[in-house]
């Protein structure tokens, strides 16, 4: 038995919810939402709550799955979903120009990165940006297009990266002669 598939999935006021044969739209004060659910699974709506059914126990992979997908569209359409990342290094920095952001990361010319549909970006301090919107699948893609533009460097540290990212900082060659003859 699925334990994420069998629980409900509560549906806040003011969000509406379509079902039809193989989607599920989820409309909300931050937006609207379509979810493709897997051939098997079904959803029925009962006492301000959703519930996923399975058809038969091979669907059982898939039906965590719908659950999830759905529960994250709910709460996107409601709360929204964010990514903080963070600019380290001299000169590095982030400024908003209308629906890009231009980048100084030590290239030769500046970046820009243009702002998909349904994704907010802010800068603060220009080094601090917040990617936010409703579809958790497209926030976590543009947070992670816009670190791809400058990844942390091992050795300085330097770049883009998400907020609370642990990174390895490796020692370079005089640090790995000193190791290796200690």
């Amino acid at each position: 038995m699925s334990r994420i598939g069998n629980k409900p999935i509560p549906v806040p006021q003011g969000v509406k919810i379509a079902l039809q044969d193989r989607k599920v739209e989820v409309q909300g004060p931050k937006g609207k939402l379509t979810v493709g659910v897997p051939f098997g699974i079904t959803f029925e709506q009962k006492d301000g709550a959703l519930i996923a059914k399975r058809a038969t126990e091979e669907h059982r992979a898939l039906h965590g799955l719908a659950r999830a997908l759905v529960a994250n569209a709910v709460h996107g359409v409601t709360q929204g979903f964010k990514k903080d990342l963070d600019i380290v290094g001299v000169g590095y920095r982030a400024e908003l120009k209308g629906k890009a952001v231009a980048f100084a990361l030590g290239k030769s010319h500046p970046i820009e990165f243009k702002i998909p549909e349904g994704i907010q970006i802010s800068v603060d301090k220009q080094t601090h940006l917040v990617v936010s919107g409703a579809d958790k699948g497209q926030v976590g893609q543009v947070a992670a297009d816009i670190r791809s533009l400058r990844p942390p460097d091992p050795y300085k540290q330097k770049g883009i990266r998400i907020t609370g990212e642990h990174l390895k900082k490796k020692a370079g060659k005089a640090g790995a002669k000193a190791g290796a003859t200690a």
